[in-house]
């Protein structure tokens, strides 16, 4: 089983720069594929980027392409989405979640991180 914590969140003016962690413990595999979600009051939930664990290939959605970042450390088991140039917009609770089986559904999820942009 995998679990997923999430730190790094908070009060950024729009211009400024976040850099969210999910730390990830449990039972880690190649075929793992991780995931940073974002969900905004009254808006739906959104895919922002993800990274594989084995070979870090990664997709970032065209909302942040440019401005946030996807990577992973596998020596420390963490997860991070380097976020710049941030937007109001970008105001939302921010999700790390693992696909823990090959081809499946993201089936685990940390709690989540508030981050907010001021204008």
């Amino acid at each position: 089983q995998v679990q997923l914590v999430e730190s790094g969140g908070g009060l950024v003016q729009a211009g400024g720069s976040l850099r969210l962690s999910c730390a990830v413990s449990g039972r880690i595999s190649s075929r793992n594929v991780m995931g940073w979600f974002r969900q905004a009051p009254g808006k739906q939930r959104e895919l922002v980027s993800t990274i594989t664990w084995a070979g870090g290939i990664t997709s970032i959605a065209d909302s942040v392409k440019g401005r946030f970042t996807i990577s992973r450390d596998s020596a420390k088991n963490t997860v991070y989405l380097q976020m710049n140039n941030l937007k109001p917009e970008d105001t939302a609770l921010y999700y790390c979640a693992a696909k823990t089986t090959l081809g499946g559904p993201y089936d685990c999820w940390g709690q989540g991180t508030q981050v907010t942009v001021s204008s």
